[in-house]
């Protein structure tokens, strides 16, 4: 694959790129470039993961070596029980693998590292009291303010959480770091303090942060705002049904999730979104490109109905392909 392909696939989905430039040299002299992301094991993962799991894709198809970070000592500093950690630990190691599988990635060059195996070693533990030597509280709560929740009497975990994310890049031995604009605040902490402590900045990749179904956020701890990877097919019916979703406004997770997955998959395969309808309605549509439904729901040429009812299928479809009934007790331990 030559070296502008290359460059269109990791750009592609991304709301910012910090070291584009940096990236550019990257692509240009390494034949096997090292990314990761991290997740901590928080929240039951919804579909709103399918979002990083195809910039995933991406990078792997760019041929890049790509990390998977799962989290555990992060999720243990944003308030998760030490005595369920393990637990939730464990479906999340038995969850995005799934994740992977169910949009077709080849894994080969995919690798998994559990966050507490690498943070508990002496060389790091020094490394991010070296970086607390250098990083402010004010920078550090700054840094975490958009992902950990620090509520009114925030706890000493929710700074030393930025700075860990920091040092990772370091102990993962990665030239880039693969998160949503959430993250953006510790991405500039780590490229600006890694140096200090005698380490290269690292190229940070950012993809935009899924809506809600209901509006704001799309977040694994709030039931209303997302589909789980879990839920049955019943259940991603009612949730898409209630879904925001205007008629003639395609600002809503509903066209989001349409725009930067379904799309994506549909055009990756060389496939039409298909939307059955009544003939008195128009009859049956088929869409080559977002633009184009796009376009046809401001002009209010598709209702929200119909497109509800279609993007169900195409989610149910994806969620077909993950192994749920070995997923659910993991689960019910993991989240009661």
């Amino acid at each position: 694959m030559d070296f502008n392909k290359r460059l269109e696939l990791v750009k592609r989905n991304t709301e910012e790129i910090i070291g584009e430039e940096e990236l550019k040299k990257l692509l240009k002299e390494s034949k096997k470039p090292v990314a990761y992301i991290g997740t901590a094991t928080t929240g039951k993962p919804h579909i709103g993961y399918f979002l990083w799991a195809l910039k995933v894709s991406d990078l792997l198809r760019a041929g890049f070596l790509v990390k998977i970070l799962i989290a555990d000592l992060h999720a243990a500093l944003d308030n998760v029980s030490w005595n369920i950690l393990e637990h939730r630990c464990n479906y999340y190691e038995k969850v995005i693998p799934e994740l992977i599988k169910a949009i077709g990635v080849d894994s080969k060059d995919l690798e998994f590292v559990k966050g507490s195996e690498m943070q508990l070693n002496p060389e790091y533990m020094c490394d991010l009291l070296r970086m607390s030597s250098v990083v402010s509280v004010h920078d550090a709560n700054k840094a975490a303010a958009e992902v950990v929740k620090l509520g009114e009497n925030p706890k000493l975990a929710g700074l030393i959480y930025p700075l860990m994310q920091a040092v990772d890049e370091q102990y993962l031995k990665v030239d880039c770091q693969l998160g949503g604009t959430d993250q953006r605040k510790i991405m500039v902490l780590a490229r600006e303090n890694l140096p200090k402590i005698g380490y290269n900045p690292r190229i940070e990749i950012m993809t935009p942060l899924a809506p809600g179904l209901i509006g704001g956020k799309m977040s694994a701890s709030d039931e209303n705002t997302k589909i789980d990877l879990i839920d049955d097919e019943e259940n991603v019916r009612k949730k898409i049904n209630k879904a925001e979703c205007i008629e003639g406004n395609p600002n809503n997770g509903i066209m989001f999730f349409l725009k930067h997955v379904i799309m994506v998959i549909k055009q990756d395969k060389k496939e039409n979104f298909f939307i059955e309808r009544n003939l008195k309605y128009g009859g049956n549509v088929s869409y080559s490109s977002y633009m184009e439904i796009e376009r046809d729901f401001i002009e209010k040429k598709l209702h929200p109905l119909d497109l509800k009812i279609a993007i169900a299928k195409e989610i149910n479809k994806l969620l077909k392909k993950i192994e749920r009934k070995k997923l659910l007790k993991l689960a019910e331990k993991a989240y009661g």
